[in-house]
Parts: structure tokens; sequence; C-alpha cells
């Protein structure tokens, strides 16, 4: 792996006009399929499997026409004090609403009369107006929501109170300049890493480049393949994550390689031997969690996790070619001028290094903030795991009482007229008129009241509609108003009840059953998620460290990790700890995919950090350290390049906090405190001191499993030997042989 990746490394830089050439035709081809491609629309939501999915194709079976998943919306009036909604002037103005209503889109499939319906609260001060389109919300468009909010903007100058909710409104959420702000705080962490104005700048153009391609060729191909709208989002996110962190483990590493006085050419080569090795690796951990997501076989999580995915992979490929091309072009000006300065005096042989880090008078100079750390965490390795699992343990206590749903307008800002509607919805009609339950009883009129008559006197039940058959007369529609609201264990409770109270032909749907089935399908995807992802990474690692603890350790780090971050999740927007600080309004549920997002994202960035800070502690002991010694080694190299990326990623995550959309707030702080304690605590602090207590121990490997698995050279053997052509290696087995041989010579 080593010696194919070192030469792919030279033959980029040799020829880098033609790479770099490439790369741009690349983007200009997926930028043209982008914009010459038909506009895509958002794929359909489904969730095979589930009750509530069943119900909505029997009724688009049982009702034709009747878009039983179309979005809903309603326009919620409110009369002004003094007055009724039943007033004449009132009734005329609502009645000009509705007319406006039906001639505002070609979407529309509904608009129910208030009057006609008894949508008015029993003391008269409300009125709302139903409206059913023929599409769902995902896949309506954007002209027929500003239909809806002009119409809703025409009706409140009336001299009425008029707010709009419902999932009709429904749109990507606006997460504001939060990636842009993240953006620039990540070329500053690079300026301020590499000193050196054009080294910051080629993890950002490559990232941008990376990212650029994905997301045209995900455009370009959405109608096709009904990707949808809503594909590259995660995609994005990845994209820039990775991109930025592979560039800027190879950008330092070939920085190491000037040091130590290497020729350029070489330099970028064995850059892209060593450090390329662990992205390649680091790269397939990002894509394994990616396209895991298939196993909770939700259509669309599993075409945006393999649209991520493809993402990731384009990251790898720039990061092994297109990086090496650019530090062709850029020579010297991605190194600090110290150490430009060093070079050009002549040292060389490995004396670059050496007077770079000299103080005045020639003494050596401090050692850097990782090695210090390193050599702290070995004279008190015991100490250190102990305050960091603890400490992470404590944290994570919260998520034992993790309760997941999704988030509804009643967790969104005050500000917003979905909330407004929500809250005028509640206080005239109580608040479970927000979430209404629809069951399908599949069976002629007497299974229908049969129904009716098992669900009334359950608890937490408002009201029970009577039931609505079809022309056949062989299905009907009733519908159930809960008591509580839409979010709360109470509601979901009801949804068990009357499924347990009922037989097999009555099936309990709506946007609220749906949320429950949504949710208890991601919960139940959990663990079969956990071990796929986690136990295929286990394997890769154990080939990348030919070790067996070491994997372990990864993994159950991230673990902690993981749980620790749920924990603060659940701390704040659950319990409402410091809501006020990160602008929670309204705690509520955990929105369902939230942990499996988590994982999925902080593991591909865990294991990016793991794989770039342990290979390089694992290249110092095969090539002769002591176990202590490789640590410090790994972490004089690594710690501060590994620092710079998390910090980058905290920022990237951190930008979507401010975000005024509950799931896309909770989404950023939720991604931002994880990758805080993996990169700051489990892999900067616990591995290292879990490391020094195994000692020779951690990287063991059982004979007869290290001759099954393959032996990848990811530490870079094959280049060890001083002025060898490229290719060459040690006597022996590969790296295998030459472990056998230090290990002895050590003992």
């Amino acid at each position: 792996m080593a010696t194919f990746l070192y030469k792919l490394g030279r033959s980029a830089f040799r020829r880098r006009r033609l790479v770099a050439l490439l790369w741009v035709a690349l983007l200009a081809v997926a930028g043209v399929g982008a914009a010459t491609a038909p506009t895509a629309t958002s794929s359909s939501f489904s969730i095979p499997g589930t009750e509530a999915q069943r119900a909505f194709d029997l009724l688009e079976e049982r009702f034709p026409g009747g878009s039983a998943d179309g979005a809903t919306a309603r326009v919620v009036f409110k009369a002004p004090d003094g007055q009724k909604m039943t007033d004449p002037a009132n009734k005329a103005k609502v009645e000009r609403t509705v007319a406006d209503l039906k001639a505002g889109s070609k979407e529309i499939a509904q608009v129910v009369d208030p009057y006609a319906a008894q949508a008015v609260s029993k003391d008269g001060s409300t009125a709302y107006v139903s409206v059913a389109y023929k599409v769902n919300g995902m896949e309506l468009s954007d002209a027929s929501r500003d239909a809806l909010k002009e119409t809703g903007e025409k009706a409140q100058g009336q001299g009425l109170t008029v707010e709009i909710g419902g999932d009709a409104l429904q749109s990507m959420p606006e997460t504001g300049p939060g990636e842009v702000v993240g953006v620039v705080i990540a070329g500053i962490v690079l300026v301020i890493t590499f000193g050196s104005l054009v080294a910051a700048g080629l993890p950002l153009l490559t990232a941008i480049i990376g990212v650029g391609i994905g997301v045209a060729t995900i455009t370009a191909l959405a109608s096709a393949l009904d990707l949808g709208s809503t594909t590259s989002t995660l995609a994005m996110m990845i994209g820039l994550a990775v991109g930025i962190d592979y560039a800027l483990f190879i950008v330092s590493r070939y920085r190491a390689e000037r040091a130590e006085g290497r020729e350029k050419e070489e330099a970028a080569g064995r850059a892209v031997g060593t450090a390329g090795s662990a992205v390649v690796f680091a790269g397939l951990t990002v894509v394994i969690a990616l396209v895991g997501l298939a196993v909770v076989n939700i259509p669309m999580l599993t075409k945006m996790g393999i649209a991520a995915a493809g993402t990731v992979v384009i990251a790898v490929l720039i990061a092994l070619t297109l990086i090496p091309a650019l530090l062709g072009f850029a020579g010297d000006k991605v190194i600090g001028r110290k150490q430009r300065k060093a070079l050009a005096d002549g040292a060389t042989d490995g004396q670059g290094a050496k007077e770079a880090e000299k103080g005045k008078g020639g003494k050596e100079g401090k050692p850097n903030a990782g090695t210090r750390w390193a050599r702290f965490v070995l004279r008190r390795p015991l100490l250190v795991l102990l305050v960091g699992v603890l400490g992470l343990g404590a944290i994570a206590v919260p998520a034992a009482s993790l309760e997941m749903g999704l988030p509804d307008d009643g967790v969104k800002p005050t500000s917003t007229t979905e909330r407004r509607a929500y809250d005028l919805l509640s206080d005239g009609f109580g608040p479970g008129f927000n979430g209404p339950l629809l069951l399908v009883v599949d069976g002629d009129k007497a299974a229908a009241d049969q129904a009716v008559s098992a669900i009334k006197g359950l608890d937490g039940l408002a009201f029970v509609t009577p039931p609505t058959p079809n022309k056949a007369g062989d299905t009907s529609m009733i519908t159930v108003i809960p008591k509580d609201r839409p979010s709360s264990a109470a509601t979901e409770q009801l949804v068990h009840d009357i499924r347990d109270a009922t037989g097999d032909n009555v099936l309990v749907s709506g946007a609220t059953a749906m949320n429950v089935d949504f949710s208890q399908k991601m919960n139940d995807a959990l663990l079969p998620y956990l071990a796929l992802v986690v136990g295929l990474a286990f394997l890769l690692l154990m080939v990348v460290f030919r070790s067996v603890l070491v994997p372990l350790k990864a993994a159950l780090g991230f673990l902690l990790s993981v749980v620790a971050a749920l924990g603060a999740v659940v701390a704040v927007f659950q319990w409402g700890w410091l809501g006020g600080v990160f602008g929670v309004e309204q705690t509520g549920p955990i929105m369902s995919m939230m942990p499996i997002f988590m994982v999925g994202v902080v593991f591909g960035l865990a294991m990016d950090y793991e794989v770039f800070l342990v290979t390089r502690m694992r290249e110092s002991y095969v090539h002769g350290a002591r176990p202590g010694e490789a640590i410090v080694d790994g972490f004089r190299h690594g710690a501060r390049v590994v620092g710079a990326a998390a910090v980058i990623m905290i920022a990237v995550f951190s930008g979507f906090i401010g975000s005024s959309e509950q799931m896309v707030k909770m989404i950023g702080f939720g991604l931002a405190v994880a990758v805080l304690f993996d990169a700051f605590v489990v892999r900067m602090a616990i591995v290292p001191a879990v490391l020094a207590l195994l000692g020779h121990a951690a990287w063991w490997l059982p004979k007869w499993l290290g001759r099954v698995l393959p032996n990848v050279d990811v530490e870079g053997e094959g280049l060890v030997t001083a002025g060898a052509p490229a290719g060459a290696t040690h006597q022996g087995s590969g790296s295998e042989a030459t472990e056998k041989e230090l290990v002895s010579h050590r003992r």
C-alpha cells in the first residue's frame, strides 16, 4: 500500500499540470451536468414495514385521488377581543380567504370551509381552514408555499390574527451563515497551524473542489435516480469535513518530510505513501459508516448515505493526487519561514528538522505541546485514564433518560407563524388538536363502528369522529384527537393503546403515528447499525494496525464519546439545562435519527483522528522505538494536526447551532460536542493512557491471525531504507518480519 501510494504521489507531483487539469475538467463536467439536468424534486418519503406506511398505502388504493399522504396546512384565524369568528364581517373575511386558497395553487386537493366543517372553537374566538395538497410536504413546490403565505398575509391585513401551520410550510432548514463562518474559522486555524497562507489554502481549496464535484454530480443525477433535493445535504457536510482533514494530514506530512531535508518530489511521494495510507483507511471507515445507513431500511436515508460516501471517495482521491500536484506548484511556499531558511542554508540529510527546532545559540528548543502532553500522560497514565473515563461517564448519565421522537411545530421559535398557529389551535381546541390520529379500517361499516367502540374510553383520548367510508363501503377513515400534544409520551402511548385495543384490520396512521413508527424503527436499527459499522471497522483497523487491542480500544473509546455527546444533547434539549444559552425555547424529545446520525458522522471523523495519530505511533514502533517513545513520537508529529482538524470540525458544526430550526440546532450541537469529546478526551488522553499501560501488548497479534491478515504496510516500512529506490523493502516478510526482529532486539 505505502509503496504504491508513494509512486502515485511522485507521479502526481511530476505530472502536476495534467493532474490539475483533469480535476478542473471533472469539476467543469459535473457543473455543466448539474446546470443542464432537470430540476430535482424532493424524493417521496416512506418508511417500509411500518403500520403507518401500510395505512397510507391502503388509503391510496381504496381512496383513489384522496392524497392520503399529501401535505396539509391549517390557516388559523383569531378574532379581535370582543368579537367572534361567527360575526358576519369576520365570516365574510374567512370565506374570501377560502376562495383565495382554492385559486392559489394547482397542487391543492381540497380546501375545507371552517363553518361547514364546524372548525370553530366553542368560545367562537378561533377558527381554522384545512388545506390538503395532492403531494406530500417534501414534494410541494415553492410556488404553492409562496401562494399559501401570500394568502395568509392578505388575510392578516383584514384585521384578524392569521397564522399558518402544518407540513405544507415544510422546507429545507436554513442554517444561516454557519457554513461560511465554519470555513472562515477553518482558514484561520490552518494559518495558525501551518504559519503559511499557501499551506492553509490548499486544504480549503481541495475540499471545496471535492465538495463541488460531489454535490454537482448528485444534482446532475438527482432527477434520473430519484435522489431528491435533500440528498446532497449530508454529502456537503461530510465532504467538507473529511476533505479538509485528509488534505491537512498530507500537507502536514509533506512539511515534516521537507524538514528532514528530502527533495520536494521525494517528500511528496513519502507524504502520500505514509499519511496517504492513513487517509485511505480512514476514508474506508467513513464509507462503511455511511453505506451502513442502508440497514435502517429508509430509502431516503440510504440514498443520503450512499451519496455522502461517494463524496468521501472523491475527497480521498483528491488528497492522494491533487494535493501532491498542488504541492508541486507551491514548492516551499507551504513551509514556514524558519524551515525555509534552514533548508536554504543547506540543511539536508535529516538536519532540517533539527535546525528548525533549535533556539538561539544552537540549543535545542522547547518540545512542542504534543510532546509535553504525551510525556505527562506517560508519567500518570492511570490518573489520566480514570479522569477521562469518569468525566465522560458523568456527562453520559442523562443519555439513560433519552426520549426519541420528531419535533413538531411546538418546538419552533415563537417568532415563526407555525409556532403561533400551533399555540392558537392549542388554546382554542386543546393541545392534541395539533396531532390528530388517522385510523384506517379495512372492513365494512360494522367493522368501523366496532373499532370506534373499542377505543372509546381509552386514557389520553379527547374525542373520536364518526367513520367516513369510501364509495365501495369496504374501507373507512376515523379521526382521533388526543388530549396531549403530538410529541408527548402520553400521545405515543395512546397510539400503542389503540393498536392493542383494535384488530389487525385497523391501522393507525397520520403524521403523529408516522413519527412514532419512525422513532421505533430508528431505535430498532441502532444496535444492528452499531454492530455492522463497529464490527467492519474493527476488522479494517486490525489490518491497519496489525493489532487486536488497538482497534478494540478505538471502538470502545468511540462509543464512550458518542454516549457522552448524547448525554449532553439530552441535558440541553430534553431537560433544558443551559437551554437559554443555546437558544432552546421548548424542550422535547430528541430527534429520532440523532443517535444513528451521530454514530455515522462522528465514527468517521473519530477514526480519521485515530488512524492518523496511532498510525504515526505504529510507524515509530515498527521502526525501532519503544512503546513509550512511539507514543511521544506520534504526538510530536500528529497532535497539532489532529487538534487543528478537530477545532475546524467543531467550528463547522457549531455554525449550525445558530439556526432557528430546532432539528438543525440539535444536530450542530450534538456533532460539535461529540467531536470535542472524541478528539480531545478520547484520542488525546484516553488513547495514549491505554497504550502506555499496555506497552508492547498493545501491538500484540496472534501468529495465526498475522498470517491470515493481509500486510498493507500502512506504516511505510517499504520506504524506510534511505536512498533506496521506490518500492525497496527490508528482507523478510514485510513489516511482520521487521516487527519480530525489533521486538527481539528491544528485549
